[in-house]
């Protein structure tokens, strides 16, 4: 676990309020950015972040996700205070996915195996070097400079 990317696990100690804080800051979001991104109103990201909130319903868990980079079972993780049992790559659509953009939420859902828009298995391995995908932040893999979306 060398780069920053999967500095966004979580720890089994760590509140909601402090994950959602410190995920936000690594990206440079401020609360204003993360909420806008998320699709949630700015005194919800308040609250959750002096936490006054400690549950998310289904939209305020897949906003937050899309926003932070992270999968949602990160989320419920820190929610329910237990450890993320397996490491949970993200997810993309190879045909659908916009190179520097967050992944759709439905990719990122643990039973998702295929694209909910084309029917394309959805990836998230790099192609070349088999490593798991950490950050749709970039457009290639930091193991191997392999791109994430093959060139049409």
């Amino acid at each position: 676990m060398s780069i920053k990317e999967h500095t966004n696990t979580p720890s089994v100690d760590e509140s909601l309020a402090f994950y959602v804080q410190r995920v936000r800051k690594s990206l440079g979001l401020s609360q204003k950015e993360l909420a806008l991104k998320a699709g949630v109103h700015l005194q919800s990201i308040g609250k959750i972040e002096r936490g006054k909130t400690t549950r998310l319903n289904q939209k305020m868990r897949s906003g937050l996700a899309t926003a932070l980079e992270v999968p949602c079972e990160y989320l419920d993780a820190v929610c329910r205070g237990m450890p993320v049992s397996e490491f949970v790559a993200l997810k993309f659509c190879p045909e659908c996915w916009i190179p520097g953009t967050a992944p759709d939420s439905l990719w990122n859902d643990a039973r998702a195996k295929f694209c909910s828009l084309c029917g394309t298995t959805l990836r998230s391995r790099c192609i070349s070097c088999n490593e798991p995908i950490t950050s749709m932040k970039y457009r290639f893999c930091p193991f191997c400079g392999t791109p994430y979306k093959p060139k049409v």
